[in-house]
């Protein structure tokens, strides 16, 4: 059966809302986030066209496209400066081999068998052309490798939403595999959870929430990173790391001159490195 995990779905809807709900500067415009959620597009988005100002809401809203937004920009960067690939690691709903102009790159999409399925399945109904995407399905909890990728071009691996679903072990074992896997001159982004420590009143109260119901749906929260202990992390398998954003500055400072609900949450920051 195809199926689309419930995150990918809430992240996917988070994107779409955001053209809808927020006001500007626009953060991301992701216009086949709507079309690829499919049947439950309405559904969805309508939470947050209802409820467009609760805490949660718009704190998804803000994590999801913060995180894309400055994924986006890097990726950019770095294919224009030269032949390049394109990893999405742990794809789900991610539309962005489909909008950006990326110079012919070759992408991929890793994801688990099933929801591979399922993201082909909803682009075929969307009627986005797939042409270029090579689909990779993969069971990384499961053990199984990050595919072998042309080693005589660096690649750029986005890898969003996914780590705090992953124990620190299996957060070690996939960025050691891209390491090996991955020429020299590669790039890699991910965000993760901060420990409560570090986090401010709106994040833990978000976590608190958000946690709770990720974890009743099968997908608990099973890891959070201090900065510099993903600093220790990326240095001791070859990386070295570029920036660590939070979500204030993953994006220029213009952009909180807004009236809406969106704001900086203290929740979680992006890790991005460069291969040695």
């Amino acid at each position: 059966m195809q199926t689309t995990s419930r995150t990918a779905l809430f992240a996917a809807a988070a994107r779409a809302a955001h053209r809808i709900v927020d006001g500007a500067p626009r953060i991301l415009d992701d216009h086949l986030a709507a079309p690829l959620l499919g049947d439950h597009a309405d559904e969805l988005i309508d939470y947050h066209r209802k409820h467009g100002d609760h805490p949660i809401l718009a704190g998804a809203r803000a994590q999801t496209v913060l995180r894309s937004a400055y994924t986006e920009r890097a990726l950019t960067a770095f294919v224009h400066r030269g032949p390049s690939q394109y990893l999405v690691l742990g794809a789900g709903l991610d539309s962005s081999p489909y909008r950006l102009d990326l110079g012919g790159t070759e992408i991929y999409e890793v994801d688990h068998p099933a929801t591979s399925s399922a993201k082909q399945a909803a682009l075929a109904t969307a009627g986005v052309d797939p042409r270029g995407v090579t689909f990779v399905p993969v069971d990384l909890a499961a053990g199984e490798p990050i595919p072998t990728l042309d080693r005589t071009h660096p690649t750029f691996v986005s890898w969003l939403g996914v780590v705090m679903y992953l124990s620190p072990d299996e957060v070690a074992r996939t960025v050691s595999s891209l390491a090996d896997t991955l020429a020299p001159g590669s790039e890699l982004v991910f965000d993760h959870l901060l420990p409560p420590a570090l986090r401010d009143a709106e994040g833990n109260a978000y976590a608190q929430q958000v946690a709770a119901v990720a974890a009743a749906d099968g997908e608990p929260w099973r890891s959070t990173f201090t900065p510099s202990e993903a600093t220790d992390l990326l240095k001791t398998h070859g990386w070295e790391v570029r920036a660590q954003p939070d979500a204030r500055a993953m994006v220029p400072e213009e952009t909180w001159n807004r009236t809406d609900a969106l704001h900086p949450l203290g929740l979680s920051t992006l890790a991005h490195a460069r291969l040695s």
